[in-house]
C-alpha cells in the first residue's frame, strides 16, 4: 500500500513534468508545426474552418476572436495570410498577439523586394523628418480650404456680402496650392509604409485628389478670367457653384479613405 508520503511525491513529480514541457513550448524548444503560404492559406476561415493568421513568422489561431468572425478582421485583414507588412497600419502593437496561442511557424518566402526611388531615398536622407509622416500634417490644409471655398460661396449667394466670395476665392487660391503638397506627402508615406503595393484604399484616394485636382484648378482659372461669374444670370453661374460644391463629397471621401486605412471600421 503507498503511503501518504509516496502519494505527495507522486503528485509534485506529476506537477513538475507538466511544468517543464509547458515551459519548453513557451520558450519554443519544442519543434512547431511549419506552414508556407499555401498551407497557411487553407486556414481562411471559410466553411467552419480554423482561423490563423501569420505575423513575424509565427502563426497564430484566432478563431475565439469575435473580431475574425468568417476569417475577415475589420473588412480588411483576411484570414490564411501573413499579415506582418499590413500591421504597420493597425492602431495597436504587436502584444495583441498574446491574447492567442501559436500553432506554428511561417516558412520564409524569398521574393524580391521594391527598393525605395532613389528621390525618395535621397530627400530622407537630406531632410530625415520626412520619415515622421508628414502626410496627416499636410492634408488638413487642403480640406479646410477647399471645404471653406463652397461654404463661402453659399453664403455669398444668401447675403450678397461681397467680402465673402473674396474669402472662398482666397481659400480656392490656397487650396489649389497645396494640394500638390497633401498629395506628394501621401505618396511619400504609401512607399514608407507599404512600398507602394497597389491597395483599393489608395488607389481609391489617387483618382479621386486626380479629380479634385482638375476641378479646383479648373474652378480658380474660371474664377481669375471671370472675376463676377457668381454674379452672372446665365448657366455658369449655376455650374461654377456646382464645381465648388463638389468639393465637400470629394474633400469627404478621400479622408474617409485615408482614415478607413490608419482606423479600420468594421464588425465587432
Amino acid at each position: 500500500m503507498v503511503s501518504y508520503a509516496g502519494e505527495s511525491n507522486l503528485v509534485d513529480i506529476l506537477f513538475s513534468v507538466r511544468d517543464f514541457f509547458y515551459f519548453i513550448k513557451q520558450e519554443g524548444i519544442l519543434s512547431m508545426k511549419e506552414f508556407d503560404h499555401e498551407s497557411l492559406s487553407a486556414f481562411d476561415g471559410k466553411d467552419g474552418k480554423p482561423i490563423y493568421i501569420a505575423y513575424g513568422e509565427k502563426v497564430y489561431d484566432v478563431s475565439q476572436s469575435g473580431l475574425w468572425e468568417g476569417g475577415l478582421h475589420m473588412n480588411r485583414h483576411h484570414a490564411g495570410r501573413d499579415l506582418s507588412s499590413e500591421f504597420p497600419a493597425a492602431p495597436h502593437d504587436e502584444e495583441v498577439f498574446e491574447r492567442y496561442p501559436q500553432v506554428g511557424v511561417l516558412a520564409k518566402k524569398t521574393e524580391p523586394q521594391r527598393s525605395m526611388p532613389a528621390l525618395i531615398s535621397s530627400l530622407i536622407a537630406r531632410f530625415p523628418f520626412l520619415e515622421r509622416h508628414p502626410h496627416p500634417m499636410t492634408v488638413h490644409f487642403p480640406i479646410v480650404f477647399l471645404l471653406a471655398v463652397a461654404f463661402f460661396n453659399v453664403i455669398y449667394m444668401l447675403t450678397g456680402i461681397d467680402s465673402l466670395e473674396t474669402t472662398a476665392f482666397h481659400c480656392l487660391i490656397g487650396g489649389v496650392m497645396f494640394l500638390p503638397v497633401a498629395m506628394g506627402t501621401g505618396l511619400l508615406a504609401w512607399w514608407l509604409n507599404y512600398l507602394a503595393k497597389p491597395m483599393k484604399p489608395v488607389v481609391w484616394k489617387i483618382v479621386l485628389s486626380g479629380i479634385l485636382v482638375v476641378l479646383s484648378a479648373g474652378a480658380l482659372f474660371w474664377r481669375i478670367a471671370n472675376p463676377g461669374i457668381l454674379d452672372d444670370s446665365g448657366p455658369a453661374r449655376i455650374v461654377y457653384l456646382a464645381v465648388t460644391l463638389s468639393f465637400v463629397p470629394l474633400v469627404s471621401l478621400i479622408g474617409y479613405l485615408g482614415a478607413s486605412l490608419t482606423f479600420p471600421i468594421g464588425k465587432k
